[in-house]
Parts: C-alpha cells; sequence; structure tokens
C-alpha cells in the first residue's frame, strides 16, 4: 500500500491532469468537427466546369432503366435457365459464368471499394485525429469479413438443425407407410441393428425398388461423373430423383449452404448498391454520371447473375426466390432515386457524408471479398469437379482472372 502511495504524487501530478483535459477536449473537438455537415472544399464538378442539372437528372433517369435491366438479367438468368440443360446449376457453362462472377465480385471489393473507403476515411476535410492516425478502412474491412464468417457459421448451425428437426418430423409421420410400402423404419431399430437394404452410413434402398437416399444419389455422380463435367445415370441404370432434397443427406448440406450463402451474399450486394445508387444520384455532373452508367451496368448484371446462381442452388419456393431477385434488381436505382430526392440538400463532401460513405464502404469490401473467396471462388474451384476436370479448370481460370481484370479496368472510369 505504501508504494502506491508513493506512487501516486509522481504519477497524478499537475502537468498530468493537465494533459487528460486537454487530451479529452481534443477528443470531444474532433468528434464534433467529424459530425458536421458544413461543406468542405470546394465542389469539383464547379471547378471541372461540367455541373449540368437537367442533363444530369435524364442521365439518371436512363441509369435507372439500364441498372434494373441489367441486374434482373442477370438475376434471372440462372433462375430461369435452370430447366435448361446448358443453364443448370450443375452445367459447365454455368460453372465457368460463375467463375467470371467471382472474379468482377471480388474486384469490386479489393479495387472498387476498399480505395473508395480509404479515400473518403483519409480526407482532407477530416480531423486528422484519429482518421489520418490509423488505418480504419482496411480494420472495418477486415472485421466486416469476420463478422460475416461468424453469420455464416450460425446461419448454417441454424438451418442445419431445422432440416434436421423437419426430417425427424418426416421420418415420424412416415411410419404409417410401413406396411404398405415395405419401407422399415431407421428410428425403430437397436443402434447397431441394420435392416435388409440398408447401407454404410444410413443409406437406404426400399424394398423392391431402386431410390435411395440422398447422399447415396450424389456418391455416384459426384465421384464418376465429375471429371465428365456432367452427372452421369449410375450403374443401376437410372437417374437419381431430386424429389427427397428434403431428407437427411449430402443435398440438404449443399441447399443449407446455399441458402446462407446467397441470403449473406445478397446483404453485402444490398449494402453497396445504396451507396454506388445514392453517389450516382446526388451527382449533377454528366462528366461523372456517363461513364457510371455502362460500368454500373456489367458490375451489376454479374452480381446478379452470382446471387442468383445461389438463389438457385438453395432452392427456395419460386416467391421466395422471386422476393430476393427483385430486391436485388432495385436496390441501387432506388439508391440513385433517394439520391435525386437529397441532392439539393445532400453536401458529399461534409465530413459526416464521407465518414458514413466510408464505413459503409469498407463494411461492403470486408463481406464481398469473404464472400467471392471463401462461398463463391474456393467452393468451385476445390470441389472433385473442379480438380479432376483439366478443361473446366484451365476454362474456370482464365474467366475468373478476366472478370477480375474487367472489374478492376473499370475503375479508370468508375
Amino acid at each position: 500500500m505504501s508504494f502506491i502511495e508513493d506512487l501516486l504524487p509522481v504519477v497524478w501530478t499537475r502537468n498530468f491532469g493537465e494533459k487528460i483535459r486537454v487530451y479529452s477536449d481534443s477528443i470531444v473537438q474532433n468528434i464534433s468537427a467529424s459530425m458536421s455537415n458544413d461543406a468542405c472544399g470546394t465542389d469539383g464538378e464547379d471547378i471541372a466546369g461540367c455541373r449540368d442539372d437537367s442533363y444530369a437528372l435524364i442521365l439518371k433517369l436512363i441509369a435507372i432503366a439500364a441498372i434494373l435491366v441489367a441486374g434482373v438479367c442477370g438475376v434471372a438468368i440462372p433462375l430461369v435457365g435452370k430447366k435448361r440443360r446448358f443453364l443448370r446449376t450443375d452445367s459447365n457453362l454455368f460453372v465457368g459464368a460463375k467463375a467470371f462472377a467471382g472474379g468482377v465480385i471480388l474486384a469490386t471489393g479489393f479495387v472498387h471499394m476498399l480505395p473508395d473507403a480509404t479515400e473518403a476515411l483519409t480526407n482532407s476535410c477530416l480531423p486528422e485525429n484519429p482518421w489520418s492516425k490509423f488505418p480504419f478502412s482496411g480494420f472495418i474491412a477486415m472485421m466486416a469479413a469476420l463478422g460475416t464468417l461468424l453469420a455464416d457459421f450460425v446461419g448454417t448451425q441454424y438451418y442445419e438443425k431445422k432440416q434436421g428437426e423437419q426430417s425427424h418430423s418426416g421420418k415420424v409421420d412416415s411410419s404409417d407407410l410401413v406396411s404398405e410400402s415395405g419401407i422399415v423404419p431407421v428410428g425403430t431399430r437397436e443402434y447397431n441393428e441394420k435392416v435388409f437394404g440398408e447401407e454404410e452410413g444410413g443409406a437406404m434402398h426400399i424394398v423392391g425398388m431402386h431410390a435411395h437416399a440422398a447422399h447415396h444419389r450424389h456418391s455416384h455422380s459426384q465421384e464418376q461423373g465429375a471429371c465428365l463435367g456432367n452427372f452421369q445415370e449410375d450403374s443401376h441404370g437410372h437417374s437419381h430423383s431430386h424429389s427427397f432434397g428434403s431428407s437427411g443427406g449430402e443435398d440438404d448440406e449443399f441447399s443449407v449452404r446455399h441458402i446462407v450463402v446467397s441470403q449473406v451474399l445478397e446483404l453485402g450486394i444490398v449494402s453497396h448498391s445504396v451507396i454506388i445508387g445514392l453517389s450516382l444520384g446526388v451527382s449533377n455532373s454528366p462528366c461523372t454520371i456517363r461513364p457510371l452508367i455502362g460500368a454500373l451496368s456489367f458490375h451489376q448484371f454479374f452480381e446478379g447473375f452470382a446471387l442468383g446462381g445461389c438463389i438457385s442452388q438453395a432452392r427456395f419456393q419460386s416467391f421466395q426466390s422471386a422476393l430476393m431477385a427483385c430486391f436485388f434488381a432495385i436496390t441501387t436505382p432506388i439508391g440513385i432515386g433517394i439520391g435525386i430526392g437529397i441532392s439539393s440538400i445532400y453536401n458529399a463532401n461534409s465530413p459526416r457524408a464521407l465518414i458514413i460513405e466510408g464505413i459503409l464502404d469498407s463494411i461492403s469490401a470486408g463481406i464481398l471479398v469473404y464472400m467471392a473467396l471463401v462461398d463463391l471462388i474456393a467452393a468451385d474451384f476445390l470441389s472433385k469437379r473442379m480438380s479432376c476436370n483439366t478443361r473446366l479448370q484451365v476454362v474456370s481460370y482464365l474467366l475468373l482472372f478476366l472478370g477480375a481484370t474487367l472489374m478492376s479496368l473499370l475503375a479508370i472510369w468508375a
């Protein structure tokens, strides 16, 4: 105790207390300056002499139509085309197009969103302390990626548990059909006891019929037919039915993953779509808007294709699929519309707007980078199908790099 009593006068000096007060006052001032909505600097559009409100409004309306059409087409192709052989989610064409879309989304996160976030959060209009003292954009993007991993994990656990409960209730309901169909319910026997027709791992042959559980259905097609790039018929001479998608097995696992992936991916896409739509909507410079129309349409189409593919693989009901697709397609046009409405009062050069934009761009970058690398690229490129099909590997890698390169080049104009 005497040591602490001797130390207190040394530490808590008058100068130390004064420093604490000065530092706290500085923090309050920096926070106040950061939340200011006052204009900072001169509007670049006025300097460039490219401000034309009426012509800019016409271009914004064209942008709304073009981006809406591109988004609808992109997200609809996988959903509508799943009934066509060459556009089904298990076709080589779909895998290649998804690789291209994965490259587009990865470049969006790294080349478009993250640099924009860094530029906004290190702008000279913001107080030097703390915005220029710490790499907030990278830190926020990293935390967003880790948060996406957590959401991915929790979502997968939730849907697996829900799927298991549905599967269990289905088994209970089917026990009444034993005498008619010859199905022996697994849950009514002893732990190590097998019934006639059951294979290792719980796969069931229904007596007198060549029907299998979900994981047995795909053990043939993915191990043997994957190298051929399509799902072949097995040695029993029939195609495996997909009507058992709700039974516990490999299909359920994939379905659960795609449910989570599609929802988290949509969250990341929607969050940055609002920002880019808002940025375009508040601009009154035709010089800025004109190149953005083509760039955002290209970007929206391939983001929509990747999202549509995930929705299709998740096997949502038609209404749910249509709802998610529509929500994606209208987000950027709605952002542009909001930008048009607030363009007279919104000040894009104010410290408050810069901070909000920078934080949201950082979050979007983290989500998109995680989703592109983990759930779109790695999920396909590390699969058994890809590893034993050399031609598919080469084409997919070329398309991946092509998508990333083309989207990166668009940063020159947008």
